[in-house]
């Protein structure tokens, strides 16, 4: 990284990676301030990292605070490089959303106001949409659990387990998915308002078909003012969010959860902030 953006992101790093599907990653690998391989930590894999990196990053100096101590981790940033970069917000719905996922009415008709109001034109909507007709979830799983995680392993020296996930929005999505799936390199999931749109998700086709709560801890955030506003998109969201909780919580586990103060944009560093005081306290 150049010398002003480690200013910016200190102890951070970045490499980019070609995937076995032909996709192209960029990835920051931020350390503790201080941080002694001789005595590795684990992982907390951060998704959306071209938005997230410089929300989340620094937030690892919450190792340090006497007041809630967080336990030492390694953070992992994964987003997109070179030219895709300006391109993350429509590429991550190819790589967040789970395969077979129903486009909520709802959610078109927020593209909608969003060319309505010039938030972004026509085309734009249009290639935002086309990545949602061939999502591939499960891709981007097998990439960082089979390719990325040994690759930070051998460069970075990190703990064997203890490992995390952390998404936001169709990242929060993409973290339930994972959690469902019961990957064992997950010791703890961050789902931030989850993106389940839909009563028809496939989040609750496979919540039917759990027989036991997957055993890593799973913690999830709601804003209020998604739950409260007038934007339909998001206050399905969180309806379908609380619905989730209610199912597994009757069942027992590992499960947490919190309501934030803040409205799905804003409420990105809260949820990741909450996730660290719940699970890595």
């Amino acid at each position: 990284m150049s010398t002003m953006w480690h200013g910016c992101l200190a102890d951070t790093d970045y490499f980019e990676m070609h995937s076995s599907s032909g996709y192209d990653y960029g990835v920051w690998v931020t350390t503790p301030p201080g941080y002694d391989p001789a005595a590795p930590a684990p992982v907390v894999y951060v998704l959306d990292g071209n938005w997230t990196v410089g929300m989340t990053a620094p937030l690892i100096v919450t190792q340090r605070d006497p007041m809630q101590q967080i336990k030492p981790y390694v953070q992992v940033s994964i987003g997109y490089a070179g030219e895709e970069a300006q391109h993350w917000a429509r590429l991550r719905n190819r790589d967040l959303v789970p395969p077979g996922e129903p486009v909520a009415q709802e959610f078109l008709d927020a593209v909608e106001m969003g060319v309505e109001s010039g938030a972004m034109t026509r085309d734009q909507a249009d290639a935002y949409l086309a990545e949602l007709k061939d999502t591939r979830a499960d891709a981007f799983l097998g990439f960082i659990t089979g390719e990325l995680h040994p690759r930070i392993e051998r460069d970075h020296g990190t703990a064997p387990t203890g490992h995390g996930l952390f998404g936001y929005s169709y990242g929060g999505l993409f973290s339930l998915y994972a959690w469902l799936t019961g990957t064992p390199l997950f010791e703890s999931v961050g789902a931030g308002s989850p993106g389940v749109a839909g009563e028809d998700s496939q989040i609750f086709a496979r919540l039917r078909e759990l027989d036991d709560n997957p055993k890593a801890r799973l913690h999830v955030t709601v804003n209020d003012r998604e739950l409260f506003g007038d934007i339909p998109i998001y206050q399905n969201l969180a309806k379908n969010a609380a619905t989730v909780l209610h199912r597994l919580t009757s069942r027992g586990g590992a499960v947490t959860s919190e309501v934030l103060r803040e409205t799905h944009v804003t409420g990105l560093q809260a949820s990741f902030l909450s996730y660290l005081r719940t699970c890595r306290s």
